[in-house]
């Protein structure tokens, strides 16, 4: 389980990286080639980088569908439990064990008819294909207009992202029914930053028991 979690991370990550560096590239090489620099605009102009925005959206997609599910497994998801909270314990795990599970009907609904919408949109020809069956009447599939790739790699992203979103709403309606907890996310806080920690108001020259000046071990008026 944890190499599926960290798979689950990386993806997320590299995706979103990625992504960001493309657009930055893409940007700079749009206002580099208007700039009148002798060779260096015309090398620029000769490369395409047309094919930036659709490789973009397509990684996002893809960023989203995980990252939904990562959401899931974390706890990170927004929800409205106001009403949820005030029942009691009892009544309040029925409700979270039948909204999970909801979850993960529908996620696993989306799944199916996503996979079935890939198979048919590309997917059966290819494996076919790949496998030397015959692919008579069965239709090849679409391509994406500028990177000209199968679309259905592209929609893979609905059944493949969708069912890891339905496991992962099982996973946590397994651990709640095991141990009554749900994972939580604090949105207030960001990794790499210890919390802040009050400093002590500490006046050497104060005399609590009016005998000893105070210091870190009498400041509260115990003397030694």
């Amino acid at each position: 389980m944890k190499i599926l979690d960290h798979l689950e991370e990386w993806l997320v990550t590299f995706l979103m990286g990625a992504a960001t560096l493309i657009i930055f590239v893409a940007v700079v090489h749009r206002y580099a080639a208007g700039l009148a620099i002798p060779g260096v605009q015309d090398w620029l102009l000769s490369l395409s980088l047309s094919w930036a925005q659709e490789l973009t959206i397509i990684m996002f997609v893809w960023m989203a569908k995980f990252g939904a599910a990562y959401g899931v497994r974390t706890g990170i998801h927004v929800g409205v439990d106001v009403l949820i909270n005030r029942l009691d314990d009892k009544m309040r795990a029925k409700f979270i064990v039948f909204g999970l599970a909801a979850g993960a009907l529908f996620t696993g609904v989306v799944a199916t008819l996503g996979a079935r919408f890939v198979w048919e949109n590309g997917a059966h020809y290819f494996f076919f294909k790949l496998f030397g069956l015959s692919v008579e009447g069965v239709p090849e599939g679409p391509t994406t207009p500028d990177l000209e790739w199968a679309t259905w790699i592209v929609y893979s992203a609905i059944p493949l992202g969708t069912s890891l979103m339905c496991f992962r709403f099982l996973q946590v309606m397994v651990g709640f029914l095991k141990t009554g907890e749900l994972p939580h996310h604090d949105h207030g806080h960001v990794d790499g930053l210890d919390a802040e920690q009050t400093p002590i108001d500490l006046n050497p020259y104060a005399m609590n028991d009016n005998l000893h000046p105070a210091d870190a071990a009498t400041r509260d008026g115990d003397s030694k």
